[in-house]
């Protein structure tokens, strides 16, 4: 039996931590360092990271429940408005647009962007709405191809975390890289969760070209 068929084990009521009492108690209290990196507005030292990144995970909330997207684009593609605004451009994609409704009902965001080669990661928080003013949108074109919108956050948190992460997971050693090859391709995936509806073999074969004509 694999582990994802494996039946779940009941846990114990006396293992949950359910209070913060029971958290703090467990890990003790932040240092000082912890907290004097926080603050409420991008200074010069964090602007460097968010000009260097070519990605970010973006964090959104809605009536369904929680999204996480994978944001990447050429480095410093989140521009820096002011000390207070970032803008990030939305790209072509699949149309689902999970984070766009999400926002558009609850403005509350958080980005966590990664530089490759760094350990450290920068983390941003704050509130969001999305523009499609075609100024805005064209100032963010790639290969004539303008942003098909652009997210407009306002900071209310930015802070810098540490490389234990990066350093455990070693993301960035290419000796530690997955060959592709080892896993199943996205029109394997589909061809399983459409059950047989969409050609798999098809879609892989066709992904390379079509990404071509789409990419911007």
């Amino acid at each position: 039996m694999s582990a994802i068929e494996a039946p779940e084990a009941e846990t114990p009521a006396s293992t949950v931590v359910e209070t913060v009492a029971q958290l703090e108690a467990l890990y003790g209290h932040p240092g000082e360092t912890s907290l004097v990196k926080e603050v409420d507005h991008i200074i010069p030292e964090y602007a460097a990271f968010i000009e260097a990144s070519p990605f970010a995970a973006l964090a959104t909330s809605g009536p369904e429940g929680l999204d996480c997207s994978p944001r990447g684009d050429l480095a410093g593609f989140v521009r820096l408005q002011d000390s207070r605004t970032l803008l990030m451009p939305d790209r072509r994609g699949n149309n689902r647009a999970d984070s766009l409704k999400n926002i558009v009902r609850d403005p509350r965001v958080a980005l966590l962007f990664l530089v490759p080669g760094s350990g450290t990661t920068l983390r941003v928080n704050g509130r969001a709405h999305i523009s499609i003013e075609p100024k805005l949108c064209a100032s963010f074109a790639v290969e004539g191809k303008p942003a098909r919108s652009v997210i407009v956050i306002g900071v209310e948190a930015v802070y810098f975390q540490c490389a234990r992460a990066i350093r455990r997971s070693d993301l960035w050693n290419p000796e530690k890289h997955v060959d592709a090859k080892l896993l199943p391709t996205p029109g394997k995936i589909l061809e399983v969760t459409s059950r047989n509806a969409i050609d798999g073999e098809a879609y892989d074969r066709e992904w390379p070209e079509r990404a071509k004509t789409s990419m911007w």
